[in-house]
């Protein structure tokens, strides 16, 4: 109860300005959570995911209006040390979760191309089905501010396209429903302070694919880890490139852009020029 107390306390004190303040920012500015919202918050069992839920619970406690939680855990398909772990950190940290079981890593298991963009895609579907069967409109997630900008290199890149992490997202297949992301603005930096201020230990990473290769000083061979590296070598020549990057995707000039897509349709900029002609 001790490691409880402090770890939600520091939330809103020793990280009221980098955790909470941040977290409330991208509630507002993005309008995420509206009165009488029910939401399912999908925990993986990292650090994200748990200080979403706390977040979320604070929110909940202190802020202006009513809105409903449902902690959702998926099991993929776990090894049952880490599921264990999950569960004993929940209850540290007071989280009242659900945990469903789906077979996963066993689907994507003998995939050799993409696994992870295979994975990643079932479990966001299993999510919204597990959310909806709850009676909630829409699933928070855990990707923060790093994620944020290390998908617009990664998508620029790696995938020669301009595009950004969605704070909000309407759901295609799951009629009704939403995704939000509220800790948008929340640093990965501050978070892994948050944990080890207060001693929690979480997954580091429970994919049977990766868990091998996780390492604490945060290298990997993975394309996000090397896009980890190249921001961090560039921020010892430009220390405001993070925000730059983020920022790079809010002051999109179509104008002096060659081609965008917008709701599947391809647009070229001769649309344009060639109706300005005189």
């Amino acid at each position: 109860m001790e490691k409880f107390n402090a770890a939600e306390h520091s939330i809103i004190t020793k990280y009221k300005k980098t955790l909470f303040h941040k977290f409330i920012g991208a509630v507002k500015d993005y309008r995420l959570i509206s009165r009488g919202d029910r939401i399912a918050v999908c925990i993986s069992g990292g650090k994200d995911s748990m200080l979403l839920a706390k977040l979320m619970q604070e929110l909940s406690r202190h802020g202006d209006y009513p809105f409903d939680m449902e902690f959702i855990v998926m099991d993929p398909g776990y090894n049952p040390a880490n599921r264990q772990k999950i569960i004993q950190n929940a209850e540290i940290l007071e989280i009242p979760i659900r945990i469903f079981d789906t077979d996963i890593f066993s689907s994507v298991m003998n995939i050799e191309k993409n696994p992870c963009y295979l994975c990643a895609r079932m479990r966001r579907g299993h999510l919204y089905k597990q959310a909806q069967e709850l009676g909630c409109k829409k699933i928070a997630l855990g990707h923060h501010f790093d994620d944020v900008i290390e998908t617009i290199l990664m998508g620029m890149l790696y995938g020669a396209q301009v595009q950004t992490m969605m704070p909000r997202i309407k759901s295609t297949n799951f009629e009704g429903m939403e995704l939000i992301r509220p800790m948008y603005y929340i640093r990965e930096k501050d978070i892994i302070s948050w944990k080890n201020y207060n001693k929690l230990d979480f997954l580091q990473c429970a994919c049977r694919f990766t868990e091998q290769n996780a390492m604490l000083d945060g290298t990997g061979t993975s394309k996000r880890q090397e896009i980890k590296l190249l921001i961090r070598e560039l921020k010892k020549v430009n220390p405001q490139v993070e925000m730059n990057i983020f920022r790079s995707v809010e002051r999109v000039n179509l104008s002096t852009v060659i081609g965008y897509y917008f709701e599947g349709e391809e647009h070229n900029f001769l649309e344009r020029f060639d109706n300005n002609e005189n």
